[in-house]
């Protein structure tokens, strides 16, 4: 067994809900970003499967009607995973398991997350009372916490102490680093559009101050530092050391882990731990780190329980500045580490980290390594 290794990282332009990609479905975001990779790898040999993380889709095999979208023909099949916001990472993780113990050896791994044509979702009536309309699936069993991820943030800010400010702040740096950076080798354009829709130039931290608070009175959460709902789509080609070419990642190791569901903030912290382990580094080792930025303070929680050095998260601005296509975002991850640690530019380490909060008190992350194959 050797070490899986990610190529032709590729991701849609992420589209603010309700506009730009408003009539375009999960399917047609992902199959256009499967065509993209599979012209770049067709080369290395059949694809044995294609994996994609889906949160609020329509139901059914959204891999699966992707890939036929996409012309990959009836023989590949396909398959959707659902961690929540950590789909997209899960999938890739599955699809490098799979290819390390020799169980497949090229598979197209990701996410792709349609808010705009996400469908409504009602609870059948109950006696006289009509049917209800919710937004999500429990993250846990009846009585037990189940807080939405705005005000869990909000909450995790209280209990951490991480002040409004210290948010603001935070935002301000996601959208100054993404209007500064140039995202087009990594995009796929879709119905004409070439760009992240939802970046900032010039937004700055006195100008978010001046934002209410999103999820109550006294909340320090707000629209500016967290992420906005989106659109968007991103894939992966995991495949064997010995098929690769040039530059690459390696995947030294991914984790899985469980905290408490009413501080979900902090569930990326184990997992980093538990990842970092298995990889048999620490987060010394490690040059460059990309975080779901869904919310100021818990990127903010993160770095500072699981020790990580501020200067090398998110370089390029994060889910506050880019968006959070929630299937899509662990994915969306892995392709910026792809992009900045392919080139090099002068990195302080050849291994990357990713990792994400999830809704419920999971956190997932994963070990990278750039290396020319």
């Amino acid at each position: 067994m050797s070490d899986p290794v990610l190529l032709a990282a590729r991701r849609t332009p992420v589209g603010i809900a309700g506009h730009a990609f408003r009539d375009v479905t999960a399917a047609d975001l992902a199959a256009a970003v499967i065509d993209d990779v599979v012209g770049r790898v067709a080369h290395l040999g059949p694809i044995d499967d294609v994996v994609l993380g889906n949160c609020l889709g329509p139901g059914g095999d959204v891999a699966r009607v992707a890939a036929l979208q996409a012309g990959l023909g009836h023989r590949v099949p396909g398959v959707t995973v659902d961690r929540q916001c950590g789909s997209g990472l899960d999938a890739v993780g599955q699809a490098a398991s799979r290819v390390r113990a020799g169980d497949a050896d090229l598979v197209l791994a990701g996410g792709v997350e349609s808010a705009s044509s996400a469908p409504w979702r009602f609870r059948p009536p109950v006696g006289d009372e009509p049917p209800t309309r919710y937004t999500r699936a429990p993250f846990t069993p009846a009585g037990t916490p189940d807080p939405d991820m705005g005000p869990a943030a909000d909450d995790l800010a209280r209990v951490l102490g991480i002040t409004r400010a210290q948010q603001d702040a935070y935002a301000a740096r996601s959208h100054s680093l993404a209007a500064a950076a140039n995202f087009s080798a990594e995009i796929v354009p879709v119905r004409g559009e070439t760009r992240d829709r939802r970046i900032r130039a010039g937004l700055t931290a006195e100008r978010l101050a001046r934002l209410p608070a999103a999820f109550g009175e006294g909340g320090t959460a707000t629209a500016g530092n967290s992420c906005g709902i989106s659109d968007g789509a991103a894939v992966l080609a995991v495949t064997t050391r010995d098929r690769a070419e040039g530059p690459c990642l390696a995947v030294r190791s991914w984790a899985v882990a469980g905290a408490d569901p009413a501080l979900p903030g902090l569930a990326p912290v184990p997992a980093i731990d538990a990842a970092l382990r298995r990889a048999g580094c620490t987060v010394d080792d490690v040059g460059t780190i990309e975080i779901t930025e869904a919310f100021a303070s818990v990127a903010l929680a993160v770095i500072d329980r699981a020790g990580l050095d501020p200067d090398r998260v998110c370089q390029g601005g994060g889910a506050i500045a880019l968006g959070h296509p929630w299937g899509a975002s662990g994915a969306l991850l892995l392709v910026r580490l792809a992009a900045r640690m392919t080139r090099g530019d002068g990195l302080p380490s050849a291994l990357g980290l990713a990792a994400c909060a999830i809704g419920g008190g999971q956190g997932i992350a994963m070990v990278v390594e750039r290396i020319d194959a």
